[in-house]
């Protein structure tokens, strides 16, 4: 029970950061494979927003499951 909320949390964690900040996440894993690329486009910043808010509803899910279960 207690590593579902500890994942939960770490869900939510990265799923705030993905959809606050996409250009470092873009740097950190995407810049180096291309050469003349300065910045992320938009379609990538879009698609890293989603996959954020659906991390962030992942974490979401499984705290709020846990925390119910614990009732």
């Amino acid at each position: 029970m207690v590593w579902n909320m500890i994942w939960g949390i770490v869900f939510i964690v990265i799923g705030v950061f993905a959809f606050m900040k996409p250009d470092l996440i873009w740097k950190l894993t995407e810049q180096w494979k291309s050469s003349y690329a300065d910045e992320p486009s938009e379609l990538y910043r879009i698609s890293t927003r989603l996959g954020g808010v659906i991390f962030a509803g992942i974490g979401i899910a499984a705290v709020f499951f846990d925390l119910v279960r614990m009732n």
